[in-house]
């Protein structure tokens, strides 16, 4: 597939601009760097859906209190396996600020390449991509030497909008001394999968150290997306880094 360089996804470029145009709110501590996976989406052909992702972080401060923040985005995939997915900035909980998308990530596995492109330099990357259409689950028991344990447990089924699911909840031990831990650290992953789509349809993380983080998808829509979300942006330029990666290997 060959990424055309104009294309009528004017709506992303006016978002960029005005994200440019004033400083977007950022994570806790205001601190870029901040980022919480959202559901892993693979490439898997004739699985074509779009969804609105939505995530809420809270964590708990020293005094006890907590703070949480909030994101909508949204995700996609066609009948080729291509993937669309968006990254945005967290805001405030109750804020009536939209949070600010700053990066539009595209996988191609049919042309076997990837682009990232980025709102602050109006550019995109593109680079070799290798297709990802399945995942192994590490094996539960000790690992790393004994220092981590992993149970899993099966929570039954439901459904989510209608779309049938089961539930997993994953708990790893890290024992003390690990990662500089006095005490053993618990945390736990819940996943509640869609075997018709492939994918994770929420998700819920809690952890002794980034608190507890909560990702769902709603507004899920079968078949084939809009095929303009797989154009590169108005206004962007597009590096092919491509030559220059594999020179480097």
């Amino acid at each position: 597939m060959k990424f055309p360089l104009l294309s009528p996804l004017a709506a992303f470029a006016l978002v960029i601009q005005a994200i440019v145009a004033q400083e977007p709110v950022r994570g806790p501590d205001a601190n870029p760097s901040h980022h919480v996976p959202g559901v892993v989406l693979l490439t898997i052909p004739g699985k074509p859906f779009s969804a609105k992702t939505s995530t809420d972080w809270t964590r708990t401060l020293a005094d006890g209190s907590t703070i949480t923040l909030h994101l909508d985005a949204f995700l996609a995939r066609d009948s080729q396996g291509r993937v669309y997915r968006e990254n945005h900035q967290f805001v405030p909980v109750g804020s009536k600020f939209k949070a600010p998308l700053y990066e539009i990530h595209l996988y191609d596995p049919v042309a076997r390449v990837q682009l990232y492109c980025y709102g602050r330099t109006f550019r995109c990357e593109m680079t070799d991509y290798t297709p990802e259409t399945f995942y192994t689950p590490p094996q539960e028991g000790a690992y790393d030497h004994g220092a981590r344990t992993l149970a899993r447990e099966h929570l039954g089924s439901d459904t989510i909008e209608g779309i049938y699911v089961t539930g997993t909840r994953e708990t790893t031990t890290i024992q003390p001394g690990t990662v500089g831990n006095e005490h053993a650290m618990v945390s736990t992953r819940e996943f509640w999968y869609s075997d018709e789509l492939e994918t994770n349809l929420a998700v819920t993380r809690i952890d002794p150290i980034e608190g507890r983080q909560v990702i769902r998808l709603s507004e899920i829509k079968r078949g084939d997306p809009d095929s303009h979300l797989w154009d590169v942006p108005i206004g962007f330029t597009v590096r092919d880094l491509r030559r220059l990666v594999r020179q480097t290997h």
